[in-house]
């Protein structure tokens, strides 16, 4: 296996494209801001959902005609497109601090990271060989998580020492004005280019067997993560009598699990076969669901949230990276497809309330054991889908 260096990568190329995952991870930023706007602006709770909707419903509707952009003008312009719209919408609320604005800033947010999901992954790869880009897409999701775990603590400095939350916004627009700064000054020759093509053709992939269980598998994993972030708080008030406040270390350890993991992830991917890695983390990840749904105690369910993090966290950057490099001639087609399936955040959270109104918190978490049960299934279809080293 080939070892990952800074001479082999060329890190002036990488570290631009890297802190586009730092942009990327500013959309985990919605959850704090609806819980702030609905504060700031009295709404209902149905109003206050339509901002993370903002964001999920520009993957569905954008991923594709993306991804055809990125056809005719190229990835990095596609991501500096998208690092600028971030920007824009981190500035809106400073306009006119109202709902109506705030809720137009989201909309630019979900557009942005639409655009920065398409690209960045399919960029990564033109600046490093097949053998480095599993495990260098893990590292890129481990700077995304960073990002996510910082993007609460900065909430809370900014109030206590500016008084204002929504300054992290500034901070937010100022990193991503930086970021395509650098990233525009840096040179990428784009090997990967495909023919011009269409939706038809796009959404023709689709009867690639392999290509549509990992399309599949994607919205899954999403799903997954979402449904995760979305629980933890519900599971352990509902089971252990928890305060919010308490119970929200859960979704702490959760996101420091993903982070831990997606680093080591990255180190155990030049030394292990990617395709063994990725068959044993989903087999773990079922198992470690079931803890979670039969765990007793305070201790064995906060147990089982840390496990399961580390067993997935890797999930999302193999199945990616071993499916672009199959059919690397068409990454921009497969990006825009995998990054549409990105709605399964919103729809797997979906499933698990409707469970959960019938049944028990709990068994709401079946949803996602069912889900991890069929990603189980990845690395088969990855082994019959080609001839690429994997």
């Amino acid at each position: 296996m080939q070892q990952t260096t800074i001479q082999s990568i060329g890190y002036r190329k990488i570290a631009p494209i890297l802190l586009s995952y730092i942009v990327m991870g500013f959309v985990d930023i919605v959850g704090v801001s609806t819980g702030f706007a609905q504060q700031d602006f009295e709404l209902t709770p149905t109003l206050a959902q339509l901002i993370p909707s903002m964001v999920f419903v520009w993957f569905f509707i954008l991923s594709i005609p993306v991804s055809l952009l990125q056809n005719k003008i190229g990835k990095k312009n596609v991501l500096l497109i998208g690092i600028g719209a971030t920007a824009i919408g981190m500035f809106t609320p400073f306009v006119n601090y109202s709902y109506p604005v705030f809720l137009f800033s989201f909309v630019l947010l979900g557009i942005g990271n639409t655009f920065i999901q398409v690209s960045s992954n399919p960029l990564l790869r033109e600046v490093v060989s097949e053998g480095e880009y599993p495990s260098l897409l893990s590292i890129s999701q481990f700077v995304k998580a960073i990002s996510s775990l910082l993007g609460p603590l900065i909430v809370a400095f900014m109030v206590t020492f500016t008084g204002d939350w929504k300054n992290v916004f500034l901070a937010y627009g100022l990193i991503s004005i930086l970021t395509a700064t650098w990233l525009s000054k840096t040179v990428v020759n784009e090997k990967f280019k495909a023919d011009a093509t269409s939706f038809r053709k796009c959404f023709a992939l689709l009867g690639d067997p392999m290509i549509a269980f990992m399309v599949l598998s994607i919205f899954l994993i999403v799903g997954i993560d979402v449904g995760m972030n979305t629980n933890i708080q519900g599971l352990l008030v509902s089971n252990y009598g928890l305060s919010l406040e308490d119970s929200s270390l859960g979704i702490s350890l959760y996101f420091f699990s993903l982070m831990v993991s997606r680093f080591v992830g990255a180190i155990i991917l030049n030394k292990m076969s990617h395709l063994k890695f990725l068959k044993w983390s989903s087999l773990l990840t079922v198992l470690f669901f079931l803890g979670l749904i039969f765990s007793s105690s305070l201790t064995a369910t906060l147990s089982s949230i840390v496990l399961v993090g580390l067993a997935s966290a890797n999930l999302f950057p193999l199945i990616f990276a071993l499916t672009i490099n199959k059919r690397p001639a068409r990454s921009n087609e497969i990006s825009g497809l995998m990054t549409m399936a990105i709605i399964g955040g919103a729809i797997i959270p979906l499933v698990m309330g409707l469970v959960q109104k019938n049944f028990t918190v709990n068994q709401g978490f079946i949803v996602l054991l069912a889900s991890s049960v069929i990603i189980s299934f990845s690395h088969i279809a990855l082994k019959k889908g080609g001839d690429a080293t994997i």
